[in-house]
């Protein structure tokens, strides 16, 4: 018996890179397009004759549709099977990618682009519980490890190549480009992903918990976006009460589900609660890296998007050297170190971000760039990997989806939060030299309208510095709660009780 489990391990350990391409693709395809299409607005605008505002709803509603889809993946997968939702997920990605080319006014896109994003939802919550299944139990932080790469790499590379199809070709090649991706991962799936388990006779889906769900997970996304244009805008109060409401209602009907659609009662383990929360914190300071640096380069030193995506890729690469490395330590000594060294290579990255100004070149944040990337690739995937080791293996997929509707909602709040913070402190910034302006007796109408651009960039600098300072504090923050990070067993140990029975199918 021992022997007949040793075989296994070693088969699955030796066979899995080719299942894994499938997967690593199709993430890789669905979180490019997530940044790639942010780049092509200001193109879009010229061609479709309209507005930035209503074509902001191509991002907006492609997020909507990932927010209110994602609650549903772990009762599909248990359902219907991992490999047949995932490849499902995969042809209607495709397939709106398809649509999305061929876009002739705003409104189609927006249509086509919701259509992606129902498909693009789903990817990512079940092809990382796939994985975790498919793992050899003392592997399972090597394979999430590689798992994680395109999760990483994919933003960073979006704007540098739509931002190049954009200049110098065409938009519409921007999802051109999936097509050959799309039925290269359906074709490698179809044949090489080990058939997935599935329950026809798991109960009826909750089909409260199915409307409730995705609504309230959609309107606090739409919520929280809405606040990088104004808290106290209708918009946002109307998105954040009603997603609130229906959030609180959802975990009501939860709690008293007898196969509930997201298992809630997870959060009852307090490993896996604090788990979620040293998540939650990291993510938010890491989009201080990710999402403000991008911004400060193209909005107060000028670059452009092209240049931009070119200047952001030593975070990518480092991300990518690390990533797999800290796969090796997690199954050596498990996440709480990993989190903690890579939160503080985080906070030093954050912390010489804070010195920028006008006079910043690409060269100055090649290190803090580094040190940014390297600290996501050091607790990214093993964060997400001792998430799902805490959980019942009975409930990976649930977990899956439930840490993926959270991180949604927590990316939106992170970009609306950053968007405020860095408005208010330029706003202080221009008071400032108003003032010391009229101290001087100086006129901003006697200004040149060059010393005035300078100036509005001067401040803007320096509000992004200050947005950097406090995701300083932030950073820090998380790094003392990750040291309450507990290991748990060792994956060895984990692994004897599994060997004294059959491994289960990938469900």
């Amino acid at each position: 018996m021992q022997q007949t489990v040793k075989e296994e391990a070693e088969f699955r350990l030796s066979g899995i890179f080719v299942p894994l391409l499938a997967i690593i693709a199709g993430v890789f395809m669905v979180v490019l397009d997530s940044t790639a299409m942010n780049v092509a607005l200001s193109r879009l605008v010229i061609d479709f004759k309209t507005d930035l505002t209503t074509l902001e709803w191509a991002v907006t509603g492609y997020m909507l549709a990932q927010a209110s889809v994602i609650p549903l993946t772990g009762w599909l997968s248990d359902r219907f099977g991992a490999k047949r939702v995932f490849l499902s997920a995969i042809v209607l990605f495709t397939i709106g990618s398809i649509l999305c080319s061929t876009a002739n006014s705003a409104g189609t896109l927006i249509a086509f682009r919701i259509v992606q994003g129902l498909g693009g939802g789903c990817v990512l919550p079940v092809g990382m519980a796939y994985v975790y299944r498919l793992s050899p139990v003392n592997k399972v932080g090597v394979v999430m490890g590689i798992m994680g790469l395109p999760v990483l790499f994919a933003p960073a590379l979006g704007p540098v190549i739509s931002g190049w199809l954009v200049d110098y070709h065409s938009w519409r090649w921007i999802f051109l480009l999936n097509i050959p991706v799309g039925i290269l991962c359906v074709l490698i799936g179809f044949f090489k992903l080990p058939g997935a388990k599935s329950n026809r006779a798991l109960p009826g889906i909750d089909k409260l918990g199915m409307i409730v769900g995705p609504l309230a997970f959609a309107s606090l996304s739409y919520g929280v976006s809405q606040g990088a244009h104004g808290w106290g805008s209708a918009r946002t109060i109307i998105g954040l009460a009603v997603g609130v409401a229906l959030l609180a209602a959802f975990a009501v009907i939860e709690l008293r589900a007898e196969k509930p659609l997201l298992e809630l009662r997870i959060l009852r383990s307090v490993d896996f609660t604090a788990g979620l929360l040293v998540q939650w914190i990291a993510q938010f300071a890491l989009y201080g890296g990710l999402f403000l640096m991008p911004q400060f380069l193209q909005q107060a030193r000028g670059f452009g998007a092209f240049d931009t995506g070119l200047t952001m890729l030593p975070q990518a690469i480092a991300s990518a050297i690390v990533m797999p490395i800290a796969g090796l330590l997690f199954d050596r000594i498990g996440v709480r170190w990993l989190v903690v060294c890579g939160l503080g290579l985080v906070s030093g990255a954050l912390y010489q971000y804070s010195h920028v100004d006008l006079a910043t070149q690409s060269r100055d944040i090649i290190l803090p760039l580094a040190m940014c990337g390297a600290g996501m690739g050091l607790m990214t995937m093993p964060m997400n990997t001792h998430l799902l080791n805490k959980a019942p293996k009975d409930l990976v997929n649930r977990v899956t989806s439930l840490t993926n509707s959270m991180q949604q909602v927590i990316s939106s709040l992170a970009v609306s939060t950053l968007v405020t913070l860095l408005t208010h402190r330029a706003a202080v910034h221009t008071d400032e030299l108003k003032a010391a302006a009229a101290q001087a007796g100086k006129s901003a109408a006697a200004a040149s309208p060059e010393a005035v651009e300078r100036a509005m960039k001067t401040v803007l600098a320096q509000g992004f510095a200050d947005t950097f300072r406090i995701m300083v504090f932030v950073a820090i923050g998380g790094a003392l709660l990750g040291l309450l990070l507990r290991r748990g067993k060792k994956p060895a140990e984990a692994a004897a009780p599994a060997a004294a029975q059959p491994s289960a199918a990938v469900r």
